[in-house]
């Protein structure tokens, strides 16, 4: 009844003794109840039988005795405890689960670890790839060695500084960039310091792959471990050439501009006294040649006075090179043949004689140039050929050589030359000799700077005039010297060649002579006065003269004049452009010749512009005035 109650749910369990149960419930043939379990209690089971079968007990007693232990466990089992629900045992169950809730600990904290780790690890991964990427997109290249210098590292600017790749530069030393530019005793100590101070800074010239050089700024540094320990060295290398280069280009450009200021400093005081030099060097080239002019051909006076007028027109010659240093001097330019004025030269009194005093020298030419107009003043381009061979001759050794060259050279835009972009042409002036020292290379253009005796050999102004020849005629001049010889080059631009008038140029035969044409001479040096009026007098001339411009143009109002000499720069009182503007309000047809010792200078320019029919550099010679004048008649 009770089980049926359970059954039917009105009972949640139902308790009895376990065969009772065990029986009812295989009668029962139910699979909805279980025997959930055993209880601790204890008593004696019995087999009871009717009273009918009595006879039976001893029976089954003995067959119950006879039943081993092992048997009635395996019975008990069987028929007792074979579906029983036995209450399940948890301690192993807790035990697991302490153990997984312990697991789950530590793994929960290992996890918090491993994610602290990991954050750490990806902040030093990003770091580590920050360093990595400044290191490969550096602009300066990056070397790792270890302690015996064998390159480990190299990063992409190495390739793009030295052509060299990285996997040709992994396993080499550094020294694969050694060049030859600095002695090996640097090398030396950058090892000695690098190892006793742990660094070393310093510019060294290094070598690429095909052979170019190139200058870096290199700091080398010691890589230590945690106790230290020098384990590599690291070299950042900033490549510096283009620095260098500024660097000696500024140098370049200050040594210029102190030369320039030195140049400068010669020419105001030459532009200072060259005036008066040459109003003063007139008396000593005019009056002995007046004198000789008169004077018998047997006298014994007239070698002495031919001194005193050669030494006149050598220190003429000084004060020109004077005014060449302070440029802009007296000169006109004109279209010539280079190769033709060096044929000149080479055929001119001057080469003639300096032949002479070196016979052992061989002077030869080599006139190839093809295109050698130039516009110049062929008086200068002379003197600056007369200068480079003398010196070349002084130079050259005994059975020496001297050669004089032309060619044609174009130069673009890459050439390191500081020439505009054209086509030139050259003058070479090459000796045999034994070359210019280093030290004196840098100042053979200087004003006065010479290592000949000075008054015997030279002025020191010849090379000074040929550098402001060069200058005023935009071209460049470039020397080359060693213990085989010394070149010097003559940079002309070339211009087109204009086809020249057939001009009367047969001097010599012309007559220069007057025909009692009226000239009045300006000056306010009483002896140039005199000395002009001498000499226009001697050639037929009808002469009066002037103190000043003032009285130049009282004289102007009242007489005609055929042409006047003017000299430009007159004290006190105006100066030459002046009184030629006053006498052209008076006679605008008035010819005029500017005489002056210094050079073609504003107001000398002005002046011809104004109409003046030419122009004469004093000191004068009686021939040089003579033609003068002729022009500016005939003009």
């Amino acid at each position: 009844e009770a089980l049926e109650r359970v059954m039917t749910g009105e009972a949640y369990a139902a308790v009895d003794i376990l065969p009772v149960l065990q029986y009812q419930i295989n009668r029962l043939v139910s699979e909805d109840i279980k025997l959930g379990g055993v209880t601790n209690v204890q008593f004696p089971v019995q087999i009871m039988v009717r009273k009918e079968h009595a006879r039976l007990i001893p029976l089954i007693n003995r067959a119950i005795a006879s039943i081993t232990p092992e048997e009635r466990t395996v019975i008990h089992r069987k028929w007792m405890m074979h579906n029983v629900i036995s209450s399940p045992d948890y301690t192993l169950l807790w035990q697991i689960l302490a153990g997984g809730l312990l697991l789950i600990t530590i793994i929960l904290i290992w996890n918090r670890l491993m994610a602290r780790e990991i954050v750490l690890r990806k902040q030093i991964e990003a770091q580590l790839r920050k360093l990595s990427q400044a290191v490969d997109q550096s602009n300066n290249t990056i070397i790792i060695t270890d302690l015996n210098g064998i390159i480990e590292y190299v990063n992409p600017a190495f390739t793009c500084a030295t052509g060299y790749t990285s996997e040709e530069a992994i396993g080499q030393n550094p020294r694969i960039l050694k060049s030859d530019c600095q002695k090996a005793s640097i090398y030396q100590t950058m090892w000695d310091t690098l190892t006793q101070e742990g660094a070393w800074k310093g510019e060294l010239c290094n070598k690429r792959k095909d052979g170019s050089l190139y200058w870096e700024f290199i700091t080398i540094s010691s890589i230590k471990d945690k106790s230290e320990k020098t384990t590599h060295y690291v070299a950042v290398m900033e490549d510096i050439t283009d620095r260098k280069k500024a660097k000696k280009e500024k140098e370049k450009l200050t040594a210029q501009l102190h030369q320039a200021q030195k140049l400068e400093s010669i020419g105001l005081m030459a532009g200072g006294v060259a005036h008066d030099l040459n109003n003063i060097l007139a008396g000593i080239v005019g009056y002995p040649e007046l004198i000789l002019h008169d004077l018998p051909d047997d006298s014994r006076l007239r070698k002495p006075i031919e001194a005193i007028r050669e030494s006149g027109q050598r220190a003429a010659m000084v004060v020109a090179d004077l005014l060449t240093v302070a440029r802009g001097a007296a000169s006109t330019r004109e279209s010539c043949n280079l190769n033709t004025l060096i044929q000149e030269y080479l055929n001119s009194p001057e080469c003639i004689k300096l032949k002479s005093y070196h016979p052992q020298v061989t002077l030869q030419d080599q006139l190839t140039a093809v295109q050698s107009t130039i516009s110049c003043s062929p008086v200068h381009v002379k003197k600056c050929l007369m200068n480079l061979v003398t010196n070349a001759a002084e130079a050259a050794n005994d059975n020496g050589t001297v050669t004089i060259s032309t060619c044609n050279q174009d130069v673009d835009n890459t050439a390191a030359t500081e020439l505009t972009e054209g086509v030139y042409v050259v003058i070479s002036v090459q000796d045999t000799g034994s070359g210019i020292a280093k030290k004196d290379l840098g100042h053979i253009f200087e004003p006065f700077y010479t290592k000949k005796i000075m008054g015997r050999s030279g002025t020191g102004l010849g090379l000074t005039v040929v550098w402001n020849t060069m200058e005023d005629h935009k071209g460049k001049v470039v020397v080359d010297s060693d213990a085989q010889g010394t070149c010097f080059q003559l940079y002309f631009p070339i211009v087109e060649e204009v086809e020249k008038k057939a001009a009367a140029n047969n001097n010599n035969q012309e007559v220069i002579t007057g025909n009692r044409e009226h000239i009045l001479v300006v000056d306010d040096e009483p002896h140039l006065r005199d000395i002009a009026s001498q000499m226009l007098h001697s050639l037929g001339y009808k002469v009066d003269v002037a103190s000043s411009g003032e009285k130049a143009i009282q004289l102007v109002k009242n007489t005609k004049f055929d042409i006047i000499i003017l000299d430009m720069l007159m004290e006190p009182g105006i100066n030459g452009r002046q009184t030629y503007e006053k006498i052209l309000s008076v006679n605008p047809n008035q010819r005029a010749i500017v005489a002056s010792g210094f050079s073609e200078s504003t107001d000398v320019k002005a002046t011809i512009k104004l109409g003046a029919n030419g122009f004469i550099k004093k000191p004068y010679t009686m021939d040089s005035l003579a033609r003068a004048v002729k022009v500016g008649l005939n003009s």
